[in-house]
C-alpha cells in the first residue's frame, strides 16, 4: 500500500508540475504573440487584447482541472482499497 501512495504522490507531482510548465509555455507563446500582433496593426489591438484575455483564461482553467484531477487523487485515493 505504501508503494502506492508514493507512485500517486509522484504522479500528483507530475501532473501539477508539466500543468504548470505547459501552461506558462502557452501564456509566453501567446502573449508574444499578441505583442507582435498589435504592433503590426494598433488599429487592432483592442479585438485582439479581448482575444488574448479569453485565451489565457482557458489556459489556466486546463491547469486548473489538472490540479484539481491531482487533488482527488492525493485526498481521496481511488487506487486505494480500504
Amino acid at each position: 500500500m505504501e508503494n502506492v501512495l508514493g507512485l500517486v504522490a509522484l504522479a500528483c507531482g507530475i501532473i501539477i508540475g508539466l500543468g504548470a510548465v505547459g501552461a506558462c509555455v502557452g501564456i509566453g507563446l501567446m502573449g508574444g504573440k499578441y505583442i507582435e500582433a498589435s504592433a503590426r496593426q494598433p488599429e487592432l489591438m483592442n479585438e485582439l487584447q479581448t482575444k488574448m484575455f479569453l485565451l489565457a483564461g482557458l489556459i489556466d482553467a486546463a491547469f486548473l482541472i489538472g490540479v484539481g484531477i491531482a487533488m482527488l487523487f492525493a485526498f481521496a485515493n481511488p487506487f486505494v482499497l480500504k
